[in-house]
């Protein structure tokens, strides 16, 4: 990838020919990550020159030459997706979406949104208002980011696991995913939910507790419902006077009822 221009990656970026992290069903957590990806998005920032977009008169910016925002009017992947029948909807109001993103059909964002370098965003997925979409992070498809969600990016060190939220995946108001957190497949984070790669997850229903390393992230389970809890915290002290700590808790799995309060409204998009 070392031949390849500024303006190359960014092309490979915004295609989906090149992602910071794919699946591979033989990799931890059956997602391998591309170190050469994330440098090269890092080699981005490498030119300090610095220039100012005037748009319109009405968006006015000032960056790196190398890191422009995504066209989303005449790319050849915003035209793909509208000869789909499936085009991207960006409401007006002030989301940005840098280059280098990749943009799936049908996928519709709200305002205000940010969506950094090196992302990924499936088919159909919903980023509601005020959404952070962090640099190199796998959001997948028919996915409800809901409003004021945070999902963070990575970029150094080259080689550590992006944020990565698989498919048919709700994730409620306020909610972070930090870190290096992988969330599978249909699971539920209910509203002000907070994970991090490093974080316990206390699951219920099946007597267990998962933990994340900087080594191996925390990975949510398919279908699990997650929601804020506490738990008590240890010490004479701690017991005497009540003291409980936030914990993230699976209270149960992805069932009708679930299926039915999450289900995505085709109409919004």
């Amino acid at each position: 990838m070392n031949d390849k221009t500024p303006a190359d990656i960014l092309a490979d970026l915004d295609s989906g020919r090149i992602r910071a992290a794919h699946p591979d069903p033989d990799a931890p957590g059956g997602w391998r990550v591309d170190s050469a990806v994330q440098s090269a998005i890092l080699g981005l920032f490498a030119d300090r020159e610095t220039r100012t977009w005037n748009l319109d008169g009405a968006f006015q910016f000032r960056d790196r030459v190398g890191l422009p925002v995504k066209d989303l009017l005449d790319s050849v992947e915003a035209q793909a997706a509208l000869a789909a029948g499936k085009p991207w909807r960006v409401v007006p109001g002030g989301t940005t979406v840098r280059g280098g993103v990749y943009l799936a059909p049908g996928v519709t964002i709200m305002p205000p949104s940010y969506i950094n370098v090196g992302a990924w965003v499936g088919e159909g997925t919903m980023v509601d208002s005020h959404v952070l979409v962090g640099s190199c992070a796998q959001i997948g498809s028919r996915v409800h980011l809901s409003a004021a969600v945070q999902i963070g990016g990575v970029l150094e060190p080259a080689g550590r696991r992006p944020v990565i939220v698989e498919d048919e995946v709700f994730v409620g108001a306020q909610s972070a995913l930090l870190d290096g957190v992988l969330v599978k497949r249909g699971a539920v984070i209910a509203a002000g939910v907070i994970l991090t790669g490093t974080s316990r997850l206390y699951d219920l229903v099946h007597d267990r507790i998962l933990v994340g390393t900087l080594e191996e992230p925390l990975v949510v389970p398919a279908g699990a419902v997650v929601a804020p809890g506490v738990r008590q915290a240890r010490g004479e002290f701690a017991q005497a006077n009540g003291i409980g700590l936030s914990a993230t808790v699976i209270v149960k799995y992805r069932d009708d009822r679930t299926d039915a309060r999450v289900a995505l409204e085709e109409a919004l998009r």
